[in-house]
């Protein structure tokens, strides 16, 4: 019963109105008790003056006058009636004395119920005010602990969200910064005759130009990823196929960096996977990418699959630098790199393709995760799709 009690608001509530009668009918009773004597026998007092006036005889009040007692003379009557004023005057003092303890139980109880929902007003307006580490206390397991709980990780959420919309921002005007920079760098050189005004200068600056139109494309890509604007069109689609269709683009990469590509592990035989084909070949493409710029030359990239009950799983093993325990739980945060020496200029990527492979998977209703033995040792990616059986 206890435990009931303070896990549930409803049990409170019906408790506290179970007290508050009970008290009731406590203070009722003892007010009568004590008032109910003393007015009955004020009024037999105002009775006996009555009759001492003249107006009623000893002899009327012994039942011996006229009347049974309900006539206008005076009998037993008269007795009743001082025994209903005496009871309706006490109970007027009980429903007084009852009405002041019903108000105090109810306040007593009632500030258990709207203490902790005015705490929670008070720290969702803070909220709203853009105070992210405000919180709530929690104390019992009820109705209304439990939403303080789900408050207190609503506010972390928000919190860590918009943490990360700063770092976001802070990211952001680097990575652009730096294709400027080198653009800048390099019409300032020309323009003070530092630099000849060469075709091999003017590739540079193409060079520089193209890395901020793709760094754009990532992040207007990244964008439509992470809102949901964007429709998949999911169809049974061979997942053999599309591997050897991402690697046949990505080969020349592959071989000018002498990184070798397997995808002969894959059984053609494998169900269909039930995906869009187009957002499918943007997650291959961007796990095979991440895995050549961090394997170096002369490295193996594999790719692999395996059926399970539902669905397919894919891995993409490399032989590159391999990822720490501390990176792993950010391997997938926006524009984060294993190599923070590494600049998108100088093959690190824009650390955007990880995240906006994540959130494709999970809009398919797949998973994706990483392992890795540790630093130099080369890491595995997996994904999962489910079949179209």
């Amino acid at each position: 019963m206890i435990k009931a009690i303070r896990e549930h608001i409803s049990v409170k509530l019906l408790v506290s109105y179970l007290v508050v009668l009970l008290v009731s009918g406590i203070v009722l009773a003892l007010a009568v008790t004590f008032t109910a004597p003393e007015a009955y026998s004020r009024h037999m007092q105002m009775s006996s003056n009555f009759i001492g006036d003249g107006t009623h005889t000893p002899g009327a009040m012994m039942g011996q006058g006229r009347g049974s007692g309900y006539g206008p003379g005076p009998g037993p009557g008269a007795g009743f009636a001082d025994f209903r004023a005496g009871v309706f005057e006490s109970l007027g003092y009980a429903v007084i004395f009852v009405v002041l303890v019903a108000v105090v139980v109810s306040v007593v109880f009632s500030r258990q119920i709207v203490a902790p929902l005015r705490a929670l007003m008070s720290a969702s307006q803070r909220i709203a005010d853009g105070r992210y580490t405000e919180r709530v206390q929690v104390s019992g397991t009820d109705e209304l602990s439990q939403l303080a709980e789900r408050f207190n990780r609503m506010a972390e959420r928000l919190e860590e969200t918009e943490t990360r919309r700063l770092q976001m921002i802070g990211d952001v005007s680097h990575e652009l910064r730096t294709p400027l920079t080198a653009i800048s760098g390099y019409m300032e050189a020309m323009t003070d005759g530092v630099l000849p005004a060469s075709p091999e200068t003017y590739e540079q600056v193409r060079l520089e130009a193209s890395r901020l139109s793709r760094l754009v494309d990532d992040l207007q890509e990244l964008s439509r990823v992470e809102a949901g604007a964007y429709h998949l069109d999911l169809q049974p689609v061979s997942l053999a196929d599309l591997v050897r269709t991402t690697a046949k683009r990505l080969s020349k990469q592959y071989l000018d960096k002498q990184v070798r590509l397997d995808v002969s592990g894959l059984d053609a035989a494998l169900p269909a996977v039930l995906a869009d084909q187009d957002r499918l070949i943007q997650v291959l493409t961007n796990l095979l990418g991440n895995a050549l710029i961090y394997t170096p030359a002369g490295g193996d990239v594999k790719v692999s699959a395996v059926l399970g009950t539902l669905e397919i799983q894919v891995s993409v093993q490399d032989s590159g630098l391999g990822i720490s325990s501390e990176n792993m739980e950010r391997i997938f945060d926006r524009f984060y790199r294993v190599d923070q020496s590494r600049s998108r200029a100088g093959g690190g990527g824009s650390g955007i393709g990880l995240t906006i492979a994540k959130a494709l998977v999970d809009a398919h209703g797949g998973r994706i995760w990483v392992t890795s033995p540790g630093e130099g040792q080369g890491s595995t990616f997996f994904f999962t799709l489910p079949t179209a059986r």
